[in-house]
């Protein structure tokens, strides 16, 4: 049975799905009808960060580098359009592989080009996370966004941290103008604005 998620909630992932090795992290979202001529590109990240909250370059997963070193987190592709039932897009966690110098995954997700475009995630809906075994395909929780986000270019879905030797998850929510670079500075990395 799926675990509902609110915002500010977390699970003990070692304690509600035992024997978990592999998770497939599924996003989804559709977009409100709108007129401003261009597509919604909404594009799934992970950083990989240290106990400090801050991510090196080659820790961090996306379009452009869609697997880490140590195969711990792997991007299955940019979807550039959203159409479609399930998951838009999916990110592939090994527990097993995660470095030890990792001690937490951030999943988040941006619109590419939103400055350009014109667009937020106010003029996106039912935007979900999911979180599957990857052994088993059972849905072990989800967290429905429904928060609006009329500014936001950037979203922090979810952090899964380790504590105490157990993986949790923590449902995030959390929004930031300024897309992609945003996200970036918010994990340490240094990159130029849009």
């Amino acid at each position: 049975m799926t675990i509902s998620l609110s915002k500010g909630q977390k699970i003990n992932l070692s304690k509600e799905a035992p024997g978990l090795k592999k998770a497939i992290i599924g996003l989804g979202w559709d977009t409100n009808k709108y007129s401003g001529g261009h597509d919604f590109d909404l594009d799934a990240s992970a950083f990989l960060a240290n106990e400090s909250g801050k991510s090196a370059e080659e820790d961090f997963v996306f379009y452009g580098n869609l697997k880490h070193k140590s195969e711990a987190v792997i991007h299955t592709g940019d979807n550039r359009t959203g159409d479609g039932d399930g998951d838009d897009e999916q990110i592939i966690v090994d527990f097993q592989k995660i470095p030890s110098h990792i001690s937490k995954v951030a999943i988040t997700a941006t619109i590419y080009e939103a400055m350009k475009r014109q667009q937020s995630f106010g003029q996106v809906s039912n935007a979900y996370i999911r979180l599957v075994d990857a052994e088993t395909n059972n849905e072990i929780l989800r967290f429905d966004l429904s928060e609006e986000y009329s500014i936001e270019t950037a979203l922090v879905f979810c952090e899964i941290y380790i504590k105490n030797g157990e993986w949790r998850f923590s449902a995030v929510g959390a929004g930031f103008s300024g897309g992609l670079a945003a996200l970036c500075q918010n994990y340490g990395l240094d990159v130029e604005a849009e």
